[in-house]
């Protein structure tokens, strides 16, 4: 545990470390404050205090800077004007001493020896804070924690407010800004390090791109850069920033770059694995000696649950001396509980010399085990003889703790049915300990350390599936083996049943397993080998389930997402939600259903497979299965249309959407509405392929137009293409002509974020077809309107504005001002590459207008970014920037990132026409970081700007790099652009 310096409320980076406010109910701070990352600057409580003239500030700078030590007069004196001091030097000393002292509380500035002293309160520094905050963060990477660390020296970082010491003259005020910026860029350069470490390096490239142009011979940069762009898979890059910087250091230096450099640029060339390797994992402790006891063998083969069997261990093995210990594990049947308990016990019976007590409670059978029969056992094990135990439960129990006081035993109940069959089997006398394993989280045990086990990592599962079925035979076909642990859900049980089948058929290889388990319905058939199998160990757990929990559990195990809200829940059931959460806290007790998050449910693959086996079996009629289903639908649907209407008022999309027969839910923002949309993108698409069916086609396609802002937030857009081409097949096959003209309609939209333009026209061709025998107003406009998009992006303007007059019109017939104003900011593009500047910033006005007449914040976005662009065109650069600048927030604000990356695109457009180099390659980074709507095509376009950026600050390989890297995208898809830059890489290009 790293112990985190507390940051004083004082100190707020963001509005440039004033001091907060005071607050009702919070006493006045009574001593001073100071700040030298910036302005000198003086607080008592929430008041600035006056700091004088610059000389002044300077003996304040002075004195604050020296740690509470006594600096005297000719200190003073060379600090503020070095050798060339006036003659009256000392007697200014004295009047700026005497001026800060009537400043400040009194006993701050103290006179000492014929000098002076400040005595500051510890955190009242800014400087301090920082240092105590980098000497934390130092603390916490050397334990392994990066994410502490790297919040720590952010947070150091934040208390800079500009330049250090700003405005102070003195040559000592020289030397110590020069030195705080050194170790600034020294946290930065740190903060970078562990950056990369964890993964961001994409992120890193943007930063580390315009640090390198501000700080070009600083060769740790260099190499932080080069490391992010070769894990950002942009090794010619790379490459290419040692190319520049050799020439650099040449040029400037005359001198070669550093070994470091040299190593990295050589271990880059022959692609080393280190490289990209993360941190190494800290070994598993070892395990103790088994010595014999009660306690049933522990499985030789005993794999992972590092974390479980130290944090275990220790809790039992704390025992000693204090009251009793006792640990309850819970989980679902077939998780590994009753193994890991084995394996903790003899990890941690050494601690235990008095004994082990072992017993099978049969908790998850039909007759469990009486606790007065135990105790007998327990008793008899311990050395009681039979004509001493006595018959009732109350005095075996009593007798039992007499026996072991004095004793260090730890007793193991395993399989426990609920907590009322433990409490008359626990020692309860210091020095002993209990181990309790169940189906059933034991939240009424009192005292007890509750551990929720949870399957298998892949690669503890995959390490357990090769201990049991040879090396050998895994490692010629690693891929089919991490098929078969993953068809096992990683349960310990079923991959252990997999592995000994495997093993038990010579002439069966992996991938023979893994496709035998590739089939669901007969996966659970195939689990199970002898006495052991999956589906009788879930048989256990629904076999006691009550009538209602039953039927949840069959029901909810329909849904095919990967977890189910609350409120989706009470949809599939059609109960209140309150009877509803009561139900589904009650499966999780039972480990049948596992709590995912707070109002979250997940089912275990194989979990679910069973439910459903159950449906299939025992849900009468069989039609209330389709039912379920159907008001899940209904519920996404209804919400959907919610989202979708609170952020585009105006927009008569939802008014020809299929009506539900269940309302969704209701927002009261725009923030949570989308909150809800993203936490809900999974399980909406995975309902969307379970509802294209004939009965429920139509809102099957409708959630998908409803939640098209998944699409372009650019985190699940694979999915939402998937989805949308299967709604495209099925809207076909039956026939349907506005289903599936929405369908492609919706297509074409994914397929135009991503730039595929060609398969993106021919699908608007068609759903243009099916909405002339549909009649649908949705389907025409909207197709009309991608259609110039298209266009607009294959430069055929004219093409374009043909398209978008006409979805104008259709738009305007259909009442649609939302999808009017699109249209028009799409048609002041076409009119953009026209030259017709003037009409398009009109046109992008016009979108802007009725945007803000709708109250729409959302898509104000759009229309921001195309007049951003007709202003830049028309040379308004300045207030193209503020266009651009807005529709950023608007979109980073929306999640919708694809876009987000595209206007900063845009704006390193404006930046670089401006000859602001560096921050235009520090947004063209960003957008390779995020992404661009236009996919590939796009992403060349952004290398091009970012190479003629590169070369505006001298780096001219790493130019050539970008360039090539561009071009090779657009001689792929045939692009015009790839011309240019052709002429680029010209040896006259960058000369």
């Amino acid at each position: 545990m790293v112990d985190v310096p507390r940051v004083p409320e004082q100190w707020r980076p963001a509005s440039g470390n004033i001091p907060e406010g005071r607050t009702e109910g919070h006493p006045e701070v009574r001593a001073p404050h100071f700040t030298v990352l910036g302005p000198v600057r003086a607080w008592h409580g929430t008041e600035q205090l006056p700091t004088g003239s610059p000389q002044q500030r300077a003996l304040l700078a002075a004195l604050l800077l020296r740690d509470g030590r006594t600096a005297t007069a000719s200190e003073l004196i060379d600090a503020l004007w070095g050798e060339e001091s006036p003659s009256q030097a000392l007697a200014a000393v004295r009047t700026y001493a005497s001026r800060l002292r009537k400043v400040l509380p009194p006993g701050v500035l103290v006179s000492e020896s014929g000098g002076y002293a400040l005595q500051v309160a510890d955190g009242a520094l800014d400087l301090a804070v920082a240092e105590d905050l980098w000497a934390a963060a130092e603390k916490a990477r050397g334990v392994g924690d990066l994410g502490t660390a790297r919040t720590l020296v952010n947070k150091a970082l934040a208390l800079w407010d500009g330049e250090p010491l700003a405005g102070v003259p003195g040559p000592y005020a020289d030397t110590q800004r020069t030195r705080l910026d050194e170790w600034r860029l020294q946290l930065i350069e740190s903060r970078l390090d562990m950056d990369l470490e964890v993964g961001c390096h994409a992120e890193a490239v943007s930063e580390l791109t315009a640090l390198t142009a501000a700080h070009p011979l600083r060769e740790r940069l260099r190499e932080l850069l080069m490391l992010a762009l070769y894990r950002s898979g942009r090794q010619a890059e790379a490459l290419a920033v040692y190319a520049d910087t050799r020439r650099l250091l040449a040029d400037e230096l005359g001198v070669d770059p550093r070994p470091g450099l040299k190593d990295l640029q050589q271990r880059i060339l022959r692609a080393d694995p280190a490289l990209t390797k993360p941190s190494a994992a800290a070994p598993e402790p070892a395990a103790a000696v088994v010595r014999p006891a009660q306690l049933p063998a522990t499985v030789p083969d005993f794999t992972g649950r590092a974390s479980f069997v130290s944090e275990l261990s220790d809790i039992l093995s704390a025992a000693e001396g204090r009251v009793m210990a006792v640990s309850a594990l819970a989980g679902i049947g077939g998780v590994g509980k009753t193994t890991l308990a084995v394996h903790v016990a003899h990890v941690a019976r050494a601690h235990f010399p008095d004994g082990q007590l072992y017993i099978d409670l049969q908790g998850a059978g039909a007759r469990a085990a009486e606790p007065e029969t135990v105790l007998g056992a327990f008793l008899r094990a311990l050395g009681t003889p039979d004509s001493a135990i006595p018959d009732t439960l109350e005095e075996r129990a009593a007798l039992y703790r007499s026996v072991l006081d004095g004793r260090r035993v730890l007793v193991l109940l395993d399989n426990a049915r609920d907590a009322a069959q433990v409490r008359p089997l626990l020692p309860g006398m210091e020095g002993c300990a209990a181990l309790v394993t169940s189906r059933v989280r034991m939240v009424d045990l009192a005292g007890a350390h509750l551990v929720d086990l949870d399957v298998m990592s892949p690669e503890e599962a995959l390490l357990l599936f090769t201990r049991i079925v040879g090396e050998e035979r895994v490692t010629s076909e690693r891929e089919a083996a991490l098929d078969v642990v993953a068809a096992c859900g990683f349960l310990p049980l079923a991959i252990r049943i997999a592995a000994s089948r495997l093993a038990a058929r010579r002439t069966w290889t992996v991938s023979t397993l893994a496709a035998k388990l590739a089939d669901e319905r007969r996966r659970l058939d195939e689990l199970q080998a002898g006495d052991l199998a999956v589906k009788a160990t879930f048989e256990l757990g629904y076999g006691q389930l009550e009538p209602s929990q039953a039927r949840a559990f069959r029901l909810l195990g329909l849904a095919d997402g990967p977890d189910l809200s609350l409120a989706a829940a009470a949809a599939v059931l059609d109960l209140p939600p309150e009877e509803t959460e009561d139900l589904l806290e009650s499966l999780v007790d039972t480990s049948l259903v596992e709590s995912a998050a707070p109002g979250r449910y997940r089912y275990h693959d194989l979990v679910r497979l069973y439910a459903r086996a159950c449906a299939e079996r025992d849900e009468q009629p069989p039609s209330e299965r389709d039912a379920a289903m159907s008001r899940l639908l209904d519920f996404y649907l209804g919400s959907a249309a919610r989202v979708y209407a609170i952020e585009r008022p105006g927009d008569r999309t939802v008014d020809h959407l299929e009506v539900t027969a269940r309302a969704g839910l209701d927002f009261t923002d725009s923030g949570r509405a989308f909150d809800w949309l993203h936490t809900e993108a999974s399980c909406i698409l995975a309902c969307v392929q379970h509802s294209l069916g004939q009965d429920s086609l139509r809102r099957a396609v409708d959630l998908l137009l409803a939640s098209k802002d998944l699409a372009e937030s650019g985190a699940i857009s694979y999915r939402y293409e998937m989805a949308t081409r299967a709604a495209c097949e099925a809207a076909a096959e039956a026939g349907d002509a506005l289903a599936e003209g929405r369908a492609r309609v919706t297509l074409a939209q994914v397929l135009n974020k991503y730039g595929r333009f060609d398969d993106a026209s021919g699908q608007l061709e068609r759903a243009a077809a099916l909405a002339a025998r549909s009649k649908d107003p949705w389907t025409t406009g909207n197709a009309l309107n991608e259609q110039g998009i298209v266009n607009n992006c294959v430069n055929r303007p004219d093409v374009s504005e043909v398209h978008l007059r006409s979805a104008i019109e259709v738009f305007r017939a259909d009442g649609n001002r939302h999808s009017e104003a699109s249209a028009l900011c799409n048609l002041s593009r076409a009119l953009l590459a026209m030259g017709r500047t003037t009409r398009s910033i009109e046109l992008a006005r016009q979108g802007i207008a009725v945007y803000s007449d709708l109250g729409v914040t959302y898509r104000l976005a759009n229309a921001k970014y195309a007049l951003g662009l007709a202003l830049s065109d028309a040379g308004h650069r300045a207030d193209a920037l503020d266009q651009l600048t807005d529709a950023l927030q608007i979109f980073a604000t929306n999640r919708q990132r694809l876009w987000q990356g595209t206007t900063h695109y845009r704006v390193a457009q404006v930046h670089l026409a401006d000859r602001r180099a560096t921050q235009a390659a520090q947004h063209a980074e960003q957008a390779l970081a995020i992404g661009c709507v236009g996919g590939e095509w796009m992403r060349a376009n952004v290398l091009t700007l970012l190479g003629e950026s590169l070369v505006s600050l001298g780096q001219s390989d790493r130019a050539q790099a970008c360039w090539r890297e561009a071009l090779a995208i657009h001689e792929e898809a045939g692009a015009p652009e790839a011309n240019r830059v052709r002429f680029l890489l010209e040896p006259s290009a960058c000369a």
